[in-house]
C-alpha cells in the first residue's frame, strides 16, 4: 500500500511539473465556444435595436444585465470551488449558456431579452473560475503560456462570433440565433471528456497550491492590498475602453463612415481578431520578461493609437483597431498570473475575482458609455473613452515579484 502511494504521489508530482498542452487546448477549445456565443449578444445589437426600436440606454442595459450577472457570482463560484472542486460544473456553465440563445432567438420583448442574456451571464459566472483553474492544472508551471492559451481561444471566439453573425444572423433574422445552439452542444462533448481529466487530477490542486506557496514573495498585507486595488484599476482601464469597441464600434463606423451593418461586422471582427493574437503575445513575454512590465506596456501602450482613433480616416481607423487590440489585449494573461502569485493557493477565487470584475466593469462601461451616446453622439463616445488607457501609468505602483529565469 505505501508502495502504491509513493507511486501515485511520483506520478502526480511529474504531472504537476509537465504542460498537459492537450488539456490546454481542449479547454482553449472550449473557452472558444463559451465566447463565441457569448459574442453573438454584441453582435446583434443592431439586429435588435432595429426590431425593437432600441435606445443606446437600452442597448447599454442588455450588456449591463449580461456583464453584471456574469461578474457577480463568479468570485463565489471561485472561492467555493477552491474550497471543492466542482468539473462538472462547466457542463453546467454551458447549459445556461445554450438556454439564454434559444430564448435570445424566440424573443418578441425587451423584457425576454434580458431574460436571455441574464442566463447566458450565469453561464459565463461559472465557466471561467473553473476553467481557468484547469488551466493552471494543466500548466506544468508556464502559468502565462497556458493563460494566454486559455484567454486565446476565448478571443478568438468572441472574434469568430461577430463575422458569424454578419454570415448567418443578419441575412435571415433574429431566429437564426438559434443555430449557435449547435456550439453549446459540441462545447458540452468537450468539457465532458475535460471534468473526466480534471476529476481523475484533483492530486494537482494540492500540488499546485503548494508550488505557489513555494513561489510566494514576501510581501506585507498591506502591499498585496494595494497591488490587487492597482491591478482592478488597470482592469477597469482596460475592459471600459473594450466596452466601447465591442459594443459600439458598429454603430460607431455605420455613423461616421456609412457603412452597412454587415460590413460594420467585418471591421469588428478584425478588431477582436487583434485582440485574439495580443492575448497570445502577453503571457509568454510575460513569462520572459516579468508580468510588470508586460501589464505597463499593454494598457499605458495603447494610449497613443486610443487618442489618435477619432480623428483617423476609414483606413487608419482600422489600422489604429488593429494595433490597440494587439496592445491593449496583451495585459490580461499577465494581470492574472500576477495577481494568483499574489495570493497563493487561492486561484479560483483570484480568478473569478478579476474575470468577474472584467465583465462587470465591461457592462458598466457599455451603460455609461450608451447613455453619453443618446445624449451627445457616438463619436463623442470615442473622444472621452480614448484618455482611458492613461491610466496605465498606475503600474509603476506594482512590486516586482516574478523570480527570474535561471538558464
Amino acid at each position: 500500500m505505501n508502495t502504491s502511494t509513493k507511486t501515485v504521489a511520483i506520478d502526480s508530482s511529474t504531472l504537476a511539473q509537465k504542460t498537459v498542452y492537450s488539456v490546454l487546448f481542449s479547454i482553449a477549445f472550449a473557452h472558444l465556444l463559451n465566447d463565441l456565443m457569448q459574442s453573438v449578444i454584441p453582435s446583434t445589437y443592431p439586429i435588435l435595436k432595429q426590431n425593437f426600436n432600441l435606445s443606446f440606454t437600452q442597448v447599454g442595459l442588455i450588456t449591463f444585465v449580461f456583464q453584471v450577472t456574469a461578474s457577480l457570482l463568479q468570485p463565489f463560484v471561485g472561492f467555493y470551488t477552491d474550497k471543492k472542486p466542482k468539473p462538472y460544473s462547466l457542463v453546467a456553465a454551458m447549459i445556461f449558456t445554450i438556454s439564454g440563445l434559444a430564448l435570445l432567438s424566440v424573443s418578441s420583448s425587451f423584457w425576454m431579452l434580458l431574460v436571455s442574456v441574464a442566463l447566458v451571464g450565469v453561464g459565463s459566472s461559472i465557466f471561467h473560475p473553473e476553467a481557468s483553474r484547469v488551466a493552471f492544472l494543466g500548466s506544468g508551471g508556464k502559468r502565462g503560456l497556458a493563460q494566454s492559451i486559455f484567454q486565446l481561444g476565448g478571443n478568438a471566439g468572441s472574434a469568430i462570433g461577430p463575422l458569424l453573425v454578419a454570415l448567418v444572423v443578419a441575412p435571415h433574422g433574429q431566429s437564426y440565433v438559434i443555430w449557435f445552439v449547435l456550439a453549446g452542444v459540441l462545447g458540452i462533448m468537450i468539457l465532458s471528456r475535460i471534468a473526466v481529466w480534471y476529476a481523475n487530477h484533483m492530486s494537482l490542486r494540492t500540488l499546485g497550491k503548494a508550488g505557489l506557496e513555494e513561489d510566494k514573495m514576501q510581501l506585507s498585507n498591506r502591499k498585496i492590498t494595494i497591488s490587487i486595488i492597482v491591478l482592478l484599476l488597470l482592469i477597469f482601464s482596460k475592459f471600459f475602453y473594450m466596452a466601447s469597441m465591442s459594443s459600439y464600434f458598429t454603430f460607431y463606423l455605420i455613423s461616421k463612415f456609412g457603412l452597412s451593418v454587415q460590413d460594420s461586422q467585418f471591421y469588428l471582427f478584425l478588431f477582436m481578431a487583434s485582440v485574439a493574437a495580443g492575448t497570445l503575445i502577453g503571457g509568454p513575454l510575460g513569462d520572459h520578461f516579468g508580468r510588470k512590465y508586460i501589464i505597463w506596456f499593454s494598457i499605458l501602450g495603447a494610449a497613443p493609437f486610443t487618442l489618435l482613433l477619432p480623428y483617423a480616416n476609414l483606413f487608419w481607423t482600422a489600422v489604429l483597431a488593429v494595433i490597440i487590440g494587439v496592445v491593449i489585449a496583451s495585459a490580461f494573461s499577465a494581470i492574472l498570473v500576477y495577481a494568483q502569485e499574489l495570493k497563493p493557493g487561492k486561484v479560483g477565487m483570484i480568478s473569478g475575482l478579476f474575470f468577474g470584475f472584467a465583465f462587470g466593469m465591461g457592462g458598466l462601461g457599455s451603460a455609461v458609455l450608451g447613455y453619453i451616446a443618446d445624449k451627445t453622439s457616438i463619436e463623442y463616445v470615442y473622444t472621452i473613452s480614448s484618455y482611458l488607457p492613461l491610466i496605465g501609468v498606475l503600474a509603476y505602483f506594482l512590486p516586482n515579484i516574478q523570480k527570474k529565469k535561471t538558464i
